[in-house]
């Protein structure tokens, strides 16, 4: 039977459009949730705030500096040069370690009919709700200064707008290239290639370092000059050179320069968008797994990888099989391994070979070996079993909520952090070993190859111990993401002040050894290695055994901890 009109069903109201400010409320929405009971976040993104405030204020006066002293000679290098460091900075480092904040995670997105221009916009709008996008902003305003007092009210004018098209260059370039990455290292080789350029190109920061502090002291800054004009001309220095272009009287060139900034900001942009739907998607199944060749045995000892060799198949043997599997398949762990690989030959080679420092003159520049001497060897070493050690800091939030498994099972804490480095070590060890051959080898001393050992071994199990404590009472969650790049609101604060914690406090548990090299002298090239592992395995025992009482009475508050909220 016809339904008589006036019982017809209201039209519905008008649909409202989604706009960016849309995303900046929910963004901001969720970023009050997730301070919730979680007062140890909240307090990290308070000092991460105070953090990136004090370096906001130093590169304020630096990017001033030009127009403070009224010197206009030197202020295009500093403008491009400066620059074109932050935006190789939000190019590189989100890679290699800050990561990004996906507060807003696109992938949530997938199921909703937004057009793919208004979900760019919105989340590149909300991208610039951040600590670092404010105070990279503050911190190039110094440049507004410095076109401002070399050129007047136009030319300062011109650098807000330049400043302003710099900031939004540097975030859009962050968010294409770690988005573009999270596609891409969903194939197995690409990952492992990427995982492996990534950090190289963190390794490399370093020993780069040096050797650019020491071509410092012969530059011709006259010559540097030229070379930060041409820079001017790039998208890493062109929206910054403005405003000193106006200041300079080449009005010509600032349209010019604002130009290719957008045109690059439209070319960043635009491939995000194209990256951005293949992260929403997730990965997709590309067909039946293909069976293992070569397996042997039943069911269970195909479990436990070629690594594990002939350990017991218990439950210490089977959680060792499981941590070891998860350090060679899962993406964010591997990088790591590859980082103390990697970073564990440079700088022990760029501490010793480098001696005292470079020597330059007509000659060029050499390296001097002369001050090489088994105390700073070991503390050499100190610094790789540290790094080494540092990376089980946040050994249990790599598990996130598949840590309940270990809960529900009764895992007991002794035996959970036992296995933990006991599998982490299968791949370090002998990658410390590989480490402390090769520097014997290069500083020409072969018998120190027990002193390298050793003190690597000692502190190596000691930031075992201290790394322990660490995960169990500092853990923090990773989200759920595609991304392998992507962190929580207030995460990257944790992660370095917990990697510097641990840090410091296993470097302190090393100074005996390095007290041991200096008073004990030539005898210590043979106990540097037997007293070196003695050393390290009773630490790392006696911070599993301490760590795991702890970890006993603690367990649902650390699953709570490391399980991403929603």
């Amino acid at each position: 039977m016809a339904l008589p009109m006036s019982t017809a069903a209201a039209p519905a109201g008008p649909v409202r459009a989604v706009s960016a400010r849309h995303f900046l409320r929910l963004k901001l929405r969720v970023m009050g949730n997730s301070f919730r009971g979680q007062g140890w976040r909240l307090a990290m993104f308070i000092g991460g705030a105070l953090v990136g405030l004090w370096f906001a204020a130093s590169g304020f006066f630096l990017f001033a500096v030009p127009g403070m002293t009224g010197n206009g000679r030197y202020a295009m290098l500093v403008a491009a040069g400066g620059g074109g460091l932050l935006v190789l900075g939000w190019l590189l480092l989100p890679l290699v370690f800050f990561g990004v904040d996906e507060t807003l995670d696109p992938a949530r997105f997938a199921l909703l009919p937004l057009p793919r221009r208004t979900l760019v916009l919105g989340l590149f709008a909300a991208a610039l709700v951040s600590v670092s996008a404010l105070a990279m902003l503050i911190a190039t305003f110094g440049l507004v200064l410095t076109a401002w007092r070399l050129g007047g009210w136009s030319a300062g004018v011109v650098a807000v707008v330049g400043v302003v098209a710099g900031l939004l260059l540097c975030v859009a370039a962050s968010r294409a290239v770690t988005s573009a990455f999270a596609s891409m290292l969903r194939s197995r080789r690409v990952r492992d290639l990427a995982a492996v350029l990534l950090a190289v190109t963190a390794a490399l920061l370093g020993p780069l370092q040096i050797f650019g502090l020491a071509a410092l002291r012969e530059t011709d800054w006259d010559r540097l000059t030229g070379v930060a004009t041409v820079i001017g001309w790039t998208p890493l220095g062109a929206p910054w050179t403005a405003g000193i272009d106006v200041a300079q009287g080449r009005v010509w060139a600032a349209p010019v320069k604002l130009l290719i900034t957008v045109v690059a900001l439209g070319a960043l942009l635009a491939w995000w968008s194209r990256s951005l739907e293949s992260a929403m998607v997730g990965a997709v199944s590309s067909g039946r797994t293909p069976a293992r060749r070569g397996a042997t045995g039943g069911a269970v000892a195909q479990l436990f990888p070629r690594i594990t060799g002939r350990m017991r198949r218990d439950r210490f043997g089977a959680l060792v099989a499981r941590d070891a599997r998860y350090w060679w398949r899962d993406a964010r762990r591997r990088a790591n391994l590859i980082t103390i690989a990697v970073v564990g030959i440079f700088v022990p080679v760029m501490t010793n070979l480098g001696g005292a420092g470079f020597a330059g003159g007509e000659q060029g520049m050499t390296l001097s070996t002369s001050d090489s001497s088994p105390v700073v060897v070991t503390i050499s070493m100190l610094f790789v079993g540290v790094l080494a050690s540092v990376t089980l800091a946040n050994q249990f939030g790599f598990d996130g909520s598949a840590y309940a498994a270990n809960v529900v099972a009764g895992v007991p804490g002794r035996v959970e952090l036992r296995a933990r480095m006991t599998a982490f070590s299968l791949y370090v060890l002998p990658m410390l070993t590989v480490v402390a051959v090769a520097l014997s080898l290069l500083l020409g001393h072969p018998g120190w190859i027990g002193l390298t050992a050793g003190s690597m071994v000692a502190t190596y199990g000691a930031g075992l111990a201290v790394s322990s404590f660490v995960s169990v009472l500092g853990a923090y969650s990773l989200p759920e993401t595609s991304n392998p790049f992507a962190m929580n609101t207030g995460a990257g604060m944790a992660k370095g002040l917990l990697t510097l914690l641990a840090m410091v406090v296993a470097a302190v548990a090393g100074v005996p050894m390095v007290v041991a090299a200096a008073l004990l002298g030539d005898a210590w090239l043979w106990l540097a290695l037997p007293v070196g592992a003695a050393y390290g395995l009773g630490a790392a025992l006696l911070g599993a055994y301490l760590a795991g009482d702890v970890l006993d009475r603690r367990q649902p508050e650390l699953l709570a901890t490391v399980t991403p909220r929603r």
